[in-house]
Formats: C-alpha cells, sequence, structure tokens
C-alpha cells in the first residue's frame, strides 16, 4: 500500500476544483485558489505525479445514449479465490452494461453497476450473461430510481 500524500489547503482547493471541473483552464483555476498561474500548474503536476490525480475523466450521462435504465446487482461467487475473482474481475469489466464493479467484503462479493436499455436488456444481461458464469452462485438486482451527484474529495474536518 502507497504512503499517503501531505497536502496542504491549497492543494485541497485545487483538488476540490478538479473534481467538480477537470476542464478548467489553468488561468481560471490558479485565480480561484490564489495562485501564479504557473504555480498552480506546477501543484497539478505535483499531484499528478504523486498518484493523488490518477486520471481526467468525462461524466457521460447513459440515458443520453438510449441507456434508461441502470441497476445495481449483488453478486456471489465461488469458490471465491484470487483466480476466479480476477478471472469474474476480467470478463465483468468487458461486458458494455458495465459502469462500475466494486470487489466488497460482507454479504455479497462484488457490487456491479450496469445501465442497460430497458428491463428487456437487464433480464438478457443477468440471465444470459451474468447466470452463465459458473463461477456465480448468487445475484440480486436493485433497479436505480434516483441518484445523487456525488460531492468532490475534500479535505477531512477532524
Amino acid at each position: 500500500m502507497r504512503d499517503s500524500v501531505e497536502l496542504d489547503s491549497v492543494d485541497w482547493r485545487i483538488l476540490e476544483e478538479l473534481q467538480n471541473d477537470a476542464s478548467i483552464a489553468n488561468r481560471t483555476l490558479a485565480e480561484r485558489v490564489g495562485l501564479a498561474p504557473s504555480s498552480c500548474l506546477q501543484r497539478v503536476r505535483k499531484l499528478r505525479e504523486s498518484g493523488v490525480i490518477t486520471g481526467i475523466h468525462a461524466s457521460v450521462s447513459p440515458a443520453a445514449l438510449g441507456l434508461g435504465l441502470e441497476a445495481v446487482v449483488s453478486i456471489n461467487v465461488r469458490p471465491h479465490t484470487r483466480e476466479v475473482v480476477n478471472s469474474f474481475q476480467r470478463f465483468i469489466l468487458t461486458q458494455p452494461e458495465t459502469l462500475n464493479l466494486l470487489h466488497v467484503s460482507g454479504q455479497a462479493d462484488f457490487l456491479l453497476h450496469v445501465a442497460v436499455t430497458d428491463s428487456g436488456h437487464l433480464q438478457t444481461f443477468l440471465v444470459d450473461t451474468l447466470a452463465s458464469r459458473s463461477e456465480v452462485r448468487y445475484f440480486t438486482s436493485s433497479v436505480v430510481l434516483d441518484e445523487a451527484r456525488s460531492r468532490a474529495l475534500t479535505r477531512s474536518r477532524k
């Protein structure tokens, strides 16, 4: 496991701004956090090099692409070995319906977030793609009714 990186309040402000809009121009970012553009750019580079910033992503609306139904699927696999877990993860991540896959502790082994066109598509995915896998022992699905916007990771307030 990697050691945590020490960040000051300006680094945290930079991270918050970038999490809310990663396409922000460096000059605008610098103004918002109170730095010269060159200093701001240097700090962003340092955050990338230290592994704090791991990528820049666009948020895409599944519904705008015709994928109007989202679901979360709790999945149990057996045997729960490293080989089975890795193989299952590789397979699921190749499926076009997959938005996110989490390997978790608790009752389920995995939580899978999928986007599909409709309930028929969900049924086909669950029956033909998921249930057909020999390592899948049990799963339940829950349709997403609403999604609250996730909040940017900010400095903890201890």
